[in-house]
């Protein structure tokens, strides 16, 4: 069982993945950030398929994700627009690379998350999941579109049942199928203190809901990754998933700063703001 961890960090994230007891890492991620705008963009894959298949697919979605963004189309799209553009692109990607295949079959899920001025967007298809925080509460959880998930929404098992299922790796929707995915979205508005975790399922199967709050809420964000991906790992054991977290924390007084002046301007449309121009308010805004 490898527990290595593969790590990365940028303002307010931490985001890493391990082996585990795989012989192949079929996790992939991207965070990707523009400091100017202070936009983030993070996304989460886990590829699936057989014979390599599952890790270029994987590595197909954080391909397109980076795409993407050098474009720049995330400035010129709403944000859920822009969520949806990126998971049609991932799956037409995989259809792609599906045809130069002689075995194996490229599929991923993909949960991805837009941070835009005051806003959250995200977008998930598939079992891989995002989880939004506020101090002792999760707010949000996406919803696997999986068969142990059904079977859940139709009263045959419990929620703590879910991650043992047997069915829980039975996916009804993902990247790189015959017909183009139907995507899953939500948003919220930003508050100081929130925290946002995005995992594959070889994560949440092994972390329960509390503690991935308690690990999110942590000051060093590094020193939690690293905790969470050791628990997934060795609870998982010799036969244990591939594990991908992403974490994030909504923090600092610019945010807090940025958000007043845009409230300020909109109060008072003479320009005036209550700690400068309404023209340098705006360049702090990315678009809502």
């Amino acid at each position: 069982m490898d527990q290595a961890i593969d790590f990365h960090s940028q303002p307010r994230v931490a985001a890493g993945r391990a082996r585990g007891g795989r012989e192949t890492q079929q996790d992939a991620l991207a965070c990707l950030h523009d400091a100017a705008t202070d936009v983030h963009l993070l996304v989460l894959a886990d590829g699936m398929g057989g014979d390599g298949a599952g890790e270029l697919a994987a590595e197909g979605v954080v391909h397109v994700a980076h795409q993407l963004w050098a474009q720049g189309l995330w400035r010129e799209q709403p944000g859920a627009l822009f969520l949806e553009t990126l998971c049609q692109e991932a799956h037409a990607e995989l259809v792609r690379r599906r045809e130069g295949l002689t075995r194996g079959e490229p599929h991923s899920t993909v949960v991805a998350l837009l941070i835009r001025g005051n806003q959250a967007y995200w977008a998930h298809v598939g079992d891989s999941r995002l989880y939004r925080f506020q101090g002792r509460h999760c707010l949000n959880r996406t919803e696997d579109h999986s068969l142990a998930q059904l079977k859940l929404q139709r009263g045959e098992i419990a929620p703590e049942q879910l991650a043992s299922d047997p069915d829980q790796h039975k996916l009804l929707r993902g990247l790189g199928g015959p017909q183009p995915p139907e995507v899953e979205h939500g948003g919220a508005i930003l508050r100081v203190g929130q925290t946002f975790v995005l995992c594959s399922d070889g994560v949440w199967e092994q972390l329960s809901t509390p503690e991935l709050r308690r690990l999110s809420r942590r000051r060093d964000q590094a020193e939690a990754l690293r905790e969470a991906l050791q628990l997934a790992t060795t609870r998982g054991g010799e036969q244990g998933d591939n594990a991908a977290l992403i974490l994030l924390r909504i923090a600092g007084k610019g945010w807090m700063r940025r958000y007043g002046e845009r409230l300020w301007s909109m109060v008072h449309p003479t320009g005036a703001t209550a700690h400068g121009s309404g023209a340098q308010a705006a360049q702090g805004d990315g678009k809502a």
